[in-house]
This record gives structure tokens, sequence and C-alpha cells, in this order.
């Protein structure tokens, strides 16, 4: 009965089985690399970032895969390669000509094979990706080719425009930055550092960067243990020398991690993991460690874009909006899944699952998961409403009012608003029906005014304010006085 509104385009969720053949290809590469293997875990990442193009992880895997390929020697395959780079270069230019930008990611991985650090083909990869809409992907792009050539004045204009749209306005200060030291008196470098002060400053509060987190101190028995040496250093720059100086301890990237997620500096603990999930060879602990970081950052993104839109009220920054919010469904959805595939028994990853996949659209697959997981006594309530709206979207209402009415039976708390909510969605679906069927000539109509006005009733006399529940009791009763 209720429409969604369109949203804008995006990474797609994968199909399961897709899902699942790319997670063990990413696996077995990430424990190929780890042993040195790099020629067969190329071959693996390449399915990987072929068969999921907009995956920021796969491309940063392989990207550091190829790197340790050729030694870090920053040419890769070298000159004997050149023509056969030059070949593929013909091929990614025809594909953007015709605007076929799936075709320049998987031809500019013919190049990056031959040599990672290839700018030109990073660069336009990055484009394609803006193009199809994947956010994580083109930073991934472009922060390597920062690595490669972290002066170049075009380069830093492309990663700080991208890294503003994401809200990361610091990081994009600082490629601003790097484009004024490489073209003074240039003109935009100059309007976006002043534009990009003025919007992190109206995005302070919780999602501002902790100036305290140079600033933690530990317990005075601690750093009484601590050489003179040590002490100059922060917490934070002790555990980056530990890891620098022993890149097998997990443990120092998670206190790093920790560090840096208390401080709400979340793409900093993303990036920590990231290196951890490199330096165990793809533990899965670690995985699902660096899953839950780049959650809370693309939700911590998400909250600015939110600000923004809300503040501004532009098309642009509206429908950036929605794009992340899309974005972040198919990102929770997928992790999810992996981890209900990896947990069947845990009812809680069923539950998360089940409503990504309603967010998603994906309602009949949103049905068994839900249904899946409603032994869950914590959950019960919550779930069977969440069902009661899925078989309502796909018009099958008797079994929707039968999940309505099991959520109701389930809820504790007789005032609480998922109680609320429930009462309102019965009532507003047997509304609903008894429209239907009177214009119908049924019968039944008068069954289902009698139960809209219960549930209406009941949830008035809980809070006569909720939503439109007055003007909805005033339908009811001009329906029974019409007869």
């Amino acid at each position: 009965m209720a429409t969604e509104s369109p949203e804008t385009p995006g990474r797609q969720p994968l199909p399961p089985a897709k899902r699942k053949r790319l997670q063990q290809c990413f696996e077995h590469g990430s424990r190929s690399a780890a042993s040195s293997n790099f020629d067969y875990a190329s071959q693996m990442f390449d399915i990987c970032v072929k068969g999921d193009p907009a995956n920021h992880l796969y491309i940063k895997q392989y990207l550091a895969c190829l790197s340790k390929k050729y030694n870090d020697n920053k040419k890769g395959a070298g000159m004997k390669a050149a023509p056969k780079i030059k070949m593929n270069q013909g091929s990614v230019k025809k594909s953007a000509m015709s605007k076929d930008w799936t075709g320049v990611l998987e031809k500019g991985w013919d190049i990056l094979k031959l040599n990672p650090w290839d700018t030109w083909a990073l660069t336009t990869m990055a484009e394609a990706a803006e193009e199809l809409h994947f956010d994580e992907a083109q930073l991934a792009y472009l922060k390597h080719a920062l690595e490669v050539a972290p002066k170049d004045a075009e380069i830093n204009r492309k990663c700080g425009r991208a890294l503003a749209g994401q809200g990361a306005f610091d990081a994009a200060i600082a490629c601003w930055h790097r484009v004024e030291q490489a073209k003074p008196g240039d003109e935009e470098a100059a309007r976006a550092v002043a534009d990009l002060a003025i919007e992190k400053t109206i995005s302070t509060g919780k999602y501002e960067e902790a100036e305290s987190s140079q600033d933690v101190r530990a317990d005075g028995g601690k750093m009484a243990k601590l050489t003179e040496k040590e002490s100059r250093f922060t917490p934070q720059e002790r555990l980056e020398r530990a890891i620098a100086k022993n890149p097998e301890d997990l443990q120092n990237y998670f206190d790093l991690a920790d560090m840096h997620t208390r401080d709400e500096r979340h793409a900093d603990a993303e990036q920590v993991l990231a290196k951890a999930l490199e330096a165990s060879g793809g533990d899965v602990t670690v995985r699902e460690r660096l899953e839950d970081a780049s959650l809370r950052n693309a939700r911590q993104k998400l909250a600015v874009a939110k600000k923004k839109a809300e503040s501004e009220r532009t098309k642009e920054a509206v429908e950036l909006y929605r794009k992340m919010k899309k974005d972040l469904n198919s990102k929770e959805l997928e992790v999810y899944r992996s981890r209900s595939e990896r947990y069947p028994n845990h009812l809680g990853y069923k539950y998360e699952l089940g409503l990504r996949l309603k967010k998603a659209g994906q309602v009949q697959e949103a049905i068994k998961m839900l249904q899946a997981a409603s032994s869950d006594p914590k959950r019960k309530a919550r779930v069977h409403r969440e069902l009661g709206e899925s078989f309502q979207t796909i018009k099958q209402y008797k079994l929707a009012m039968q999940n309505y009415e099991a959520s109701l039976a389930a809820t504790a708390d007789r005032e609480s608003d998922d109680r609320k909510q429930t009462l309102y969605l019965a009532g507003y679906l047997a509304l609903a029906l008894a429209q239907r069927h009177k214009q119908a000539g049924d019968d039944q109509w008068k069954d289902e005014l009698d139960r809209a006005e219960k549930y209406l009733s009941d949830l008035a006399g809980l809070d006569f304010g909720f939503r439109d529940v007055a003007d909805l009791l005033d339908k009811v009763s001009k329906m029974r006085n019409k007869g």
C-alpha cells in the first residue's frame, strides 16, 4: 500500500551465491598474499574486483598485492610492458568514449596488473567509479594515486572534491592546500579551503575530530614505568611505533583502532584495521572488526550528509544524502548476510539482515530471514511488526494482520512506542480493507471496520496525538454512520 520514492543509482546488493563466491576468492587471495604467492593472489583478487567493482576493500587489497608483487619498485613490469599498457590505454579510452564505465574499470585493471602505480589508469578508473556512484571505490583509486604522486595538483584536486563530497573535511582541506602549494594563486583551491572550513564548522559537534586524541594521558602508575624516551610520545604514537616494530602483533592494531573509535575518528580506525587484516592474512575476527569500523564510518558520514541536506535543502545535497543512505544499507546488508551464513544459529544477524533486505526492496527474501528470526524472544514483537509490513507490501493482507496481532500480543510494555506503531499499522490496514470490502459490496467491511476502530481507539487512549489517528477515527465514524 505504501510506495517507495526512487533512489539514485549506486552499489547494488550482490546475489547471495555470487557474494559468497567472491568472499571465498578474497579469503584465498588474502592467504596467498600473506604467504607471498602474489601471482595466485592476484588471480583471486582480479575475480573479486571485476565481480564487485564497488567494493573498496577488494580494490585496496588487490593494489597492495600488486605493489608487493613488484617489490614496491614504483614502475611495475617496466619498459617491456609499455606496448601492452599503451594498447590497454586505448581500450580504456574507447570504453570511456562510449560511457561504458564498468568497462573502464575492468580494462583499467589490465593496466594496473602491469603497473599498479599508473596514475592515469587510477584517476581514469576513479572517474568511472564516480559516474557509477561507487564513492568508496572512487576514493580507493584516488588515494592510491595520491600515494604515488602526493604533490600532483590535479590528483589532489580530484581527491579534494571526492573527500569533500563525503564530508571528510580535514582530509579534503589538506588536499586543497597541496594544490595551493603546487599552483600558488589557484582560485578554486583558495575558494575550496574557505568553503570547507565553513562546512566543517557547521557540522561540528560529535562528528568533529576530537583534539583530545593528542592529549590522551595514561594514569600516573603506568607513566612511571615508561622510559624518558617513551614518555615523549603520545599513546597513539607509541601504538603506531609498536605496529611498525612488530606488524604481526594484532593487538596493537586493535588498541589503536579502539583509540580512534573512542575519539569518533572512524575513518582512521577503518584504515588501521584494513592494515591489520592484511597483516593477519584475512583473519575472520579482524575482518569483522574492520566491517564494524567501516559501518561506523559510513554512518558518521551519512549523519553529516543528512545535516547538510537539511540545512542547505539543495537538490544536490538531498540526492547525496539519499544515495549515501542507500549505499549504507547495501553495505550493512552484505555484512549481515555474511555473518548470517557464518553463524547460522545467530538470530540477531538474521533479524538485522531481514531489515536491510526489506529496505532494499527484496521483500520476499526479507520475509524468509525475519521468519527465521521470529523465535528470538527479545525481538519477537518487532520481528512480527516487520513481517506485517513486509506482507502488506506484497498485498498479503491476511498474513500482514496476523503478524501485527502477534506483535501486539508479544509487546510487554503496554505503552511503548513499538506498541503504538503496531496499533497504528493494524488500524490503518483494517480501515483500508474495510473501505475495499465496502466498495466491492462485501459485508465483511463491517468486521474490518470494528477491528480498525478497536486498534485506533486503543492507540488514541495511549496517545491521541500520534500521527493522524484522530483523522482516522473520524473516517471510521463517517463510514459507520453512512452504513
